[in-house]
């Protein structure tokens, strides 16, 4: 049975053009923000449960500890979805459009993640034609990874994905299934609705929301026991690249996908003065990230006891003796932490290892255009 509430394009947060339409809209949000508030209340009641015997009795064992931290970040992980979500929806998101092999970037992504999916016990299903499309590549990666992980949310042991190319249009496909119940297990058609309400998770909602933006079609339907889902991309590159303008194809764009997939990666921001934060969080605000923003090197340090970021971003102002110190512990540690240094002047960036630097450079005046090269170029050095 298929969605009938999917559309090709997301709702926006703007007035309807019509009447009919507002229901419509306002049921999308009212559903967004239900989901959200349920799946945050979840975790953070369990947590409230644990901090409430902990303050009874005193003590707390090393797994209800464990699970305590599991439960606060889950809600943290939630909350950020609503916050992307938010983001994706405003209709001011500034897309850069490049060339991208698709398959090759699906396969990046499973590359990265398939110890999570081995830990799961969950089997990876690839039948991948090679295909090329003209989308933005920090979204791509974000839409593949998101997909991902609603999949590995309900699948009861494998996943497959399938890429191909729609003969008219010419349109590269990117298909989806995997089972939500052993197939043996009976179910009737009155289960459908309480099963779709489970699926509504708010993974899936960003993997809609990111989906609209992107301007693909997307559409999700039950089958038996298999969930299917299937991501149309319209700007596909065929032979003739019809479709596709030549300013879209021109090779001069840097293509991303040489970099490390960056969703998720998790990114700390060293600043004290509010008008570098503000620039460093547009820059970086629609690359999937996980930013933290700290005013000092003194928080700074006692956010990394807490677990240690990707990458640390740092105004020139803040690096002295107690920044040295800090990158040295890093260090010392084994970590692979990137480091990035915003310099007061200059509107260039200059990677790590050359001329000397030990960490790359951004000038205050490129930070909007270069940062996120910097970051995905230094990051890809992790790999």
């Amino acid at each position: 049975m298929d969605m009938t509430d999917l559309m090709t394009r997301a709702p926006v947060a703007v007035a309807p053009a019509t009447q009919e339409e507002a229901p419509v809209e306002h049921d999308h949000w009212r559903a967004v923000v239900s989901e959200m508030s349920a799946e945050i209340a979840g975790p953070l009641t369990a947590a409230l449960d644990r901090v409430q015997t902990l303050a009874t009795t005193g003590r707390i064992d090393r797994g209800s500890l464990r699970a305590l931290g599991e439960e606060i970040e889950r809600a943290r992980q939630i909350s950020m979805s609503g916050q992307q979500i938010a983001r994706l929806a405003s209709g001011r998101l500034r897309q850069t459009h490049e060339r991208l092999p698709l398959t090759e970037t699906l396969k990046d992504v499973l590359t990265q993640r398939n110890r999570e999916t081995q830990a799961r016990g969950i089997h990876i299903k690839q039948v991948l034609r090679p295909v090329e499309v003209v989308v933005d590549a920090s979204l791509l990666f974000s839409l593949l990874n998101t997909l991902l992980s609603w999949s590995m949310e309900h699948a009861r042991s494998g996943i497959e994905f399938r890429i191909d190319v729609k003969t008219w249009p010419t349109h590269a496909r990117l298909a989806t299934k995997f089972a939500y119940r052993p197939v043996d297990q009976h179910t009737d058609a009155s289960e459908e609705p309480s099963l779709q309400a489970v699926l509504d998770s708010m993974t899936w909602r960003l993997v809609q929301q990111t989906a609209w933006t992107m301007g693909l079609p997307i559409e999700r339907k039950i089958d038996g026991a298999e969930v299917h889902l299937t991501l149309e991309f319209p700007r596909t590159v065929s032979d003739q690249l019809e479709g596709v303008s030549a300013i879209e194809l021109d090779h001069g764009f840097s293509n991303s996908l040489h970099a490390k997939p960056l969703s998720g990666s998790q990114v700390l921001v060293v600043a004290s003065r509010r008008d570098v934060r503000v620039q460093v969080r547009d820059a970086i605000r629609n690359m999937g990230l996980i930013v933290d923003f700290v005013n000092s090197v003194d928080e700074a340090r006692e956010f990394c006891r807490g677990g240690l970021p990707h990458a640390v971003i740092i105004e020139s102002v803040l690096r002295g003796d107690r920044f040295n110190a800090l990158r040295g512990e890093v260090e010392a540690d084994g970590s692979e932490v990137v480091f990035i240094e915003i310099i007061e002047e200059g509107n260039t960036f200059e990677i790590s290892g050359f001329g000397g630097l030990s960490m790359a450079r951004v000038g205050r005046d490129a930070i909007l255009t270069s940062l996120p090269s910097a970051l995905m170029f230094e990051l890809a050095k992790t790999v």
